[in-house]
């Protein structure tokens, strides 16, 4: 029997199949989450899924106002939990895999941390994925390098419906 973590050859083993996800979901879940950007500029998007059904669900997206309500466009689509799942399929020539403790505003998580580069950067520009153990899903904390610095989106709350 094949392991439902590995997606395919030359990728790391996932930190969560597509039925841990599924099942961390529940009926619906929604994720507030924290994006600093280098220029200081702080702002939450919220990611809510609903319609959940063994397949997948409906993925809703939104920048947070300033007062709480919705800032732009909603992004709404069908997402299925093995989508999700090959999100975390990490070249396995590129990445680095480690294990490390995070305290968030959600607790202290045990998770798994994936240090990607870009091989066609030649500085090895790194994205790091921290994927708590305890959150089957996104990762709960996420930096990318970018020009001007690098951006840090932290998950702040995760509200689940059973």
């Amino acid at each position: 029997m094949s392991d439902p973590h590995v997606l395919g050859p030359g990728v790391l083993p996932t930190p969560f199949t597509a039925d841990e996800i599924r099942d961390a979901s529940g009926s619906g879940k929604t994720i507030r989450i924290r994006v600093e950007e280098p220029d200081g500029v702080t702002f939450e998007r919220i990611n809510r899924f609903s319609r959940c059904d063994d397949e997948g669900a409906t993925l809703e997206r939104w920048r947070v106002a300033p007062g709480g309500g919705v800032d732009g466009d909603v992004v709404s689509g069908r997402v299925t939990w093995l989508e999700l799942q090959g999100h975390a399929a990490f070249p396995a020539d590129t990445t680095m895999l480690s294990d490390e403790t995070l305290e968030l505003p959600i607790g202290r998580l045990e998770c798994l941390r994936y240090d990607t580069r870009d091989p066609d950067e030649t500085d090895a520009a790194v994205e790091t994925f921290w994927f708590a153990r305890a959150y089957p899903g996104m990762p709960v904390r996420f930096e990318s390098p970018t020009p001007a610095g690098v951006v840090r989106t932290t998950v702040v709350a995760v509200e689940v419906v059973r």
